[in-house]
């Protein structure tokens, strides 16, 4: 009886391994989640943007620049308003901080809080230095969706065990030819829908087509939602690597 546990087990664990491992190896799927993961960056991103953080009460807007070295370097500084001009973020690796200059001082944020709000925004630490990516942390497939429009592609992606994700899965919708995204839908442990996240307004920033708005919508949060508007995007050009030094957090602009 023992022994066939334990056979049992091993057939189930292979056949779970098994599925995985085809999901990912779908060539259409991978191209289309590697396309999400390298839509906003490449070996070297710069963007320049608008943060529009909306409530039912009140709502203010951030300018904010970017820049980024593939996925280990990643800073923004806050241009606009005049109340948090100056206002920065590092990433290195998976380290991040966040300088105050009211108080003139930098705080490293926990692996715990990659999942906070950035900036009072409705993103995450994580949805701006995208910590994690759905090529390495996630295991995905096309699927059918009831409902769905018939010219676009759904992926589901899952995260893999042992990461500390706070999504149970997520759908991505691409537009079947460019592999655009449309939206991207995220659902918790238990199936609920938490958040959407829709993208908007395709334009050409050098030689590379994005969706200049993102709008994130937490469905939970009645009357609110977050819309990045970008003014200016480059990809593939020389950057200083000093950018991404812990003392340019304090560098008056």
């Amino acid at each position: 009886m023992k022994n066939l546990k334990i056979l049992f087990f091993c057939l189930t664990l292979f056949i779970s391994v098994s599925i995985s491992i085809k999901a990912n190896d779908d060539p259409k799927a991978r191209e289309i989640v590697n396309k999400v993961d390298e839509l906003y960056r490449s070996g070297s991103s710069y963007g320049l943007f608008e943060m529009e953080i909306i409530t039912p009460h009140w709502s203010r807007k951030l300018k904010i620049k970017s820049w980024s070295l593939g996925k280990e370097k990643t800073f923004m500084r806050i241009l606009e308003p005049k109340k948090e001009r100056g206002m920065a973020t590092l990433k290195l690796d998976r380290e991040m901080w966040n300088y105050l200059p009211k108080t003139n001082k930098v705080m490293k944020i926990p692996p715990s809080m990659m999942m906070g709000s950035w900036m009072g925004s409705d993103f995450t630490n994580d949805d701006l230095v995208k910590e994690y990516t759905y090529l390495e942390d996630y295991n995905f497939e096309i699927i059918k969706l009831e409902g769905g429009d018939a010219s676009h592609t759904y992926v589901k992606c899952i995260p893999k065990e042992g990461l500390p994700i706070i999504w149970g899965h997520i759908i991505i919708e691409v537009k079947e030819k460019e592999n655009i995204p449309v939206s991207q839908k995220y659902f918790d442990e238990k199936g609920n829908l938490m958040r959407e996240m829709y993208f908007k307004e395709t334009k050409k920033f050098g030689n590379r087509v994005i969706p200049s708005v993102m709008e994130l919508i937490p469905t939970k949060k009645k009357g609110k939602k977050t819309i990045i508007r970008y003014i200016d995007a480059k990809f593939g050009h020389k950057i200083d690597k000093n950018i991404f030094a812990l003392r340019n957090l304090r560098k008056r602009i």
